[in-house]
This record gives structure tokens, C-alpha cells and sequence, in this order.
């Protein structure tokens, strides 16, 4: 089989885990009552912390295939280790967020310090490993030959990227379907990428996530009966992250992840019109998807043609990381 048939056929094992232990998954849930209201829709209470349902079945194929791997046979490479370490971390790290807010240990809208100082934490530790122990490529931009060395700028930018990737996808979250098929198109993307790089356990990798994701996307669409909560963004997030630095292709997550950049955005420029001039905003309401909400479009509308968006972008980042 070539490498992209096996990558392929990683993505339809993990949908089809995922697919087949949803609806238990999601009665788990119910049972649990792991519910949490939401603004968009006051008065719903949905199931959150479904990022669970694609995070299992992602870590058993990648252990299982790495397991295999020790006694000869092909599996996913020793390289994956860091993106599931950093998928697992950030597991816990939102499962945890989830619950102090499910609990009201926390408030929505307010800045969550420990957690916060949590993903800083990971985040300064996966750091360390990508620049001292795996020494990944420091960064590749389009048009220049080579590798750009950073030196100890890489540190705090690989840093930022880990703990900001993960709220620009929460921010996307809000709205049923979106986040999973923004996080879907980045990691096909990276996976593309790895197979035209020849990292080629990175990009198995990559489209076993896909499959889960599509999965998890089996029971997010609208009307969602769960949504991933910040188990699931945090966990994306940062391990897209990392994937981006070990290509060496991070400046190339602005486009293949334009979307959620944007969301976050918004979110900023809005908090920083409304502190220099106060009363005056930028967007009818924040974040990004919000504004076109309210200014009339349906929620499929949103979803679908954000996605077209950032599908274009990708492609386009795609292309730039070979040129």
C-alpha cells in the first residue's frame, strides 16, 4: 500500500471506532448529566465534553500501531509520541476546566488563571522537547531556501502558538459542527504536508485525527446531540500546534487555520476598540461567526461557508509550504 492508502485508511478505522461508540459515549454523558448551558442558546442545556469521543479512539490506534512498531511490524513511529503526549496532557487539562464550569467554580467571560497557567505549564515543557530532545526544523517560510534559524525566540513563540491555538479554536466552538470541521480540514492539511515532506508517521497521524474528527462530526452536526467543550478544543488545538512546529511549517497555520485565527481576532480588536473608544464597536457581536448570525445568516450558512473559506486558505497554505 502506498503511504497516503495506509494514512487513508487510518482516518476510516478511527471514524468507524468512533461512529460505533458515540451513542454509548453520549448515554455515558447523559447518565453523568455532564451538561452545560449555552449562550447561543439560553435555555439549552447540551452535552459537553464530547472532545472524549474522538481522543480514545485516536489514542488506541496510535498505541496499538506504535506497540507493533517495537516488535517489528510498521507502526505509526516514536515521533507521534509528543503530538499524543501533548493530545492526552491537554485532555485532561480541559476535561478538568469543563468540570470546575459545569461545577460554577468558574465564571463565563472571566479569564480562568489556573487554567490558563496549566496550558503555560504543558506548553513550556512540549517546548523544551521539540527544541532540545526531537530538534525540529525551526521554522520554513515560502521563498526561502532552508531553514530559518530563530534560536531563542523559538521558545517563546513555540509557546504562544501551543497556548493560543487552542482558544482560537474554543472561540470557533460555539456553533454546532464548525470547530470539528475547522480542526478536520487543518490536520489533513498537516497530513498532506508530512506526506510531501516524507514525515510520513506524522501524516498517519494526521489522518487518524481526521477519521476521529469525522466521527465526532457524526454527532455534532445540527442539531448537536454533544459538543467538545474545551476537552476537545484543547486538545486539538495544542496538538495542532505542535504538528505545525515539528513541520517546521507554523507560520503556514495563518491560512490553513484562518478561521479560527479570525474568530480569535475579532475577539481582540473588538475588546480593544471598545476600551479606546468606548460605545463604539467594530462587529454587531463577537466572536466572528456571531456578527453574521446577527446580521441574518442561518447557522448552516455560517458553518458551510466558513468552512469554504478556510478550506481555500488551506489549499493555499499547502501550497506555499512547497514553494
Amino acid at each position: 500500500m502506498t503511504q497516503t492508502s495506509v494514512s487513508l485508511a487510518l482516518a476510516a478505522i478511527t471514524f468507524i471506532l468512533s461512529v460505533i461508540w458515540g451513542m454509548p459515549f453520549i448515554r455515558i454523558l447523559r447518565r453523568w448529566r455532564v451538561i452545560e448551558a449555552r449562550p447561543s442558546a439560553p435555555g439549552v442545556d447540551s452535552l459537553t465534553m464530547g472532545g472524549l469521543l474522538f481522543v480514545l479512539p485516536i489514542a488506541l490506534l496510535t498505541v496499538l500501531l506504535n506497540f507493533t512498531g517495537t516488535i517489528g511490524l510498521t507502526g505509526l513511529g516514536l515521533s507521534t509520541l509528543l503530538p499524543l503526549g501533548t493530545l492526552l496532557a491537554y485532555t485532561v487539562l480541559g476535561s478538568w476546566l469543563d468540570w470546575r464550569r459545569m461545577r460554577g467554580k468558574t465564571r463565563r467571560g472571566k479569564a480562568d488563571l489556573p487554567g490558563l497557567a496549566g496550558q503555560a505549564v504543558i506548553a513550556a515543557v512540549i517546548t523544551y522537547a521539540l527544541y532540545y530532545l526531537l530538534d525540529a526544523p525551526e521554522m520554513f517560510f515560502p521563498f526561502y531556501e532552508g531553514e530559518i534559524e530563530l534560536g531563542f525566540w523559538y521558545l517563546p513563540v513555540a509557546v504562544l502558538l501551543i497556548v493560543g491555538t487552542p482558544s482560537a479554536l474554543q472561540v470557533s466552538s460555539g456553533v454546532d459542527a464548525l470547530a470539528g470541521l475547522l480542526a478536520a480540514t487543518a490536520f489533513a492539511s498537516y497530513g498532506a504536508i508530512g506526506l510531501i515532506q516524507g514525515q510520513i508517521f506524522i501524516a498517519r497521524f494526521c489522518f487518524t485525527v481526521v477519521g476521529a474528527l469525522f466521527g465526532f462530526l457524526w454527532f455534532n452536526i445540527k442539531p448537536a446531540m454533544l459538543h467538545m467543550g474545551r476537552t476537545g478544543t484543547y486538545a486539538l488545538g495544542s496538538t495542532l500546534a505542535v504538528i505545525a512546529l515539528m513541520s517546521g511549517q507554523w507560520p503556514m497555520l495563518a491560512l490553513i487555520a484562518v478561521v479560527p485565527m479570525l474568530e480569535i481576532f475579532s475577539l481582540m480588536l473588538q475588546w480593544l476598540v471598545e476600551r479606546i473608544s468606548p460605545g463604539r464597536k467594530v462587529f454587531r457581536l463577537v466572536p466572528l461567526h456571531a456578527h453574521y448570525e446577527v446580521a441574518g445568516w442561518s447557522t448552516t450558512q455560517v458553518v458551510q461557508r466558513f468552512w469554504l473559506i478556510n478550506l481555500l486558505f488551506a489549499v493555499i497554505g499547502i501550497t506555499l509550504s512547497q514553494v
